[in-house]
């Protein structure tokens, strides 16, 4: 993923874990190129990811599918 609009080195020493967030929002919502999304931390920074809430959604079934209790 490339993005030119954003200064990542710099952003990367000022605010580690915004970086890191910041990343995965923009792997998730413009796509990955040819890295992988890691689950951990998706996971992780669920609640402070800014996503479409479709996407969201899906994810989120993804990631913690419903339970159905047995019989």
């Amino acid at each position: 993923m490339y993005n030119w609009s954003v200064d990542e080195e710099e952003f990367k020493k000022e605010d580690p874990e915004g970086y890191k967030i910041w990343r995965l929002e923009q792997m998730i919502n413009y796509g990955l190129g040819k890295e992988k999304i890691s689950e951990k931390l998706v996971r992780k920074y669920w609640h402070k990811l800014f996503l479409d809430p479709e996407t969201k959604r899906f994810l989120e079934f993804l990631l913690w599918p419903e339970k159905k209790s047995l019989p």
